[in-house]
């Protein structure tokens, strides 16, 4: 965070999905809580990360694949051909859609949403 936000400006943001709360997460961020400012998320709140639709596109192409990936190495080179044709404009999009994305959370009050 120090190299990245230097400034001190970062805040750090996570999911709470249950491998982020484990003890080994819970006690790390309690430690180093001097370093970073932690965005507080409810628990099991919906997903509003962008990254989330990359990954899910990815997946897709990758599941689309003939032959599929056998091994590692093919797998990440696929990911890596994928991830370049992936469209400016569809990045741009999913940016874009984030606004909208928070005012459907605050609408139902960080309830189950669909974007």
């Amino acid at each position: 965070m120090s190299i990245v936000h230097s400034d001190g400006l970062g805040q750090f943001q996570q999911d709470n999905a249950t491998p982020h709360a484990s003890r080994v997460a819970t006690k790390w961020l309690q430690e180093h809580s001097s370093d970073f400012r932690h965005f507080h998320w409810s628990p099991k709140s919906p997903e509003i990360n962008i990254f989330e639709d990359i990954r899910d596109a990815l997946l897709h192409a990758v599941e689309n694949r003939s032959p599929p990936p056998r091994t590692p190495m093919d797998l990440w080179t696929v990911l890596k051909d994928e991830w370049c044709e992936l469209s400016p404009r569809c990045l741009q999009t999913l940016v874009e859609s984030v606004p909208h994305r928070v005012a459907v959370l605050l609408c139902v009050r960080g309830g189950p949403a669909r974007y």
